[in-house]
């Protein structure tokens, strides 16, 4: 009986695929902690409360009186139509309000007449809830 001195062995080391896994996972979770999740930079009033919520749009306002739905610059006269646009079809959204502590409240009034207005206008439920930083 002959045989072959070449055989083909068909095998995969999957020891090196998985180092490769582990290293593409650590340099997601280190580049994902870099990622500033504020769009506009402020600095928040301080409070204990610890009130999570799902935030379907978020509203800024920063120390210079300036209006942001999402990333996107806004007037006051126009505050009602984006967020009617960025709320949709949603009959409970919730507003996160995002605005510097330096801010009157006559601004964060105007960002809860808006949403009170898309509420009367289409019988919804659209909460406004104040971002704070930690104590």
């Amino acid at each position: 009986m002959i045989r072959s001195q070449n055989e083909i062995k068909i095998e995969s080391n999957s020891s090196t695929m998985s180092d490769l896994v582990f290293l593409l996972l650590i340099f997601f979770m280190i580049t994902s902690t870099l990622i500033s999740p504020n769009a506009v930079k402020l600095l928040l009033p301080e409070s204990t409360s610890k009130t999570m919520a799902k935030q379907n749009v978020t509203v800024y306002i920063d120390e210079s009186y300036n209006f942001f739905v999402g990333e996107q610059p806004a007037a006051v006269d126009v505050l009602e139509p984006m967020l009617e646009a960025e709320i949709g079809e949603v009959q409970d959204a919730c507003v996160v309000l995002r605005a510097d502590k330096t801010v009157p409240v006559q601004y964060v009034v105007n960002v809860i007449d808006a949403v009170n207005a898309i509420n009367n206008r289409y019988d919804t439920k659209h909460k406004v809830i104040l971002a704070t930083s930690p104590k």
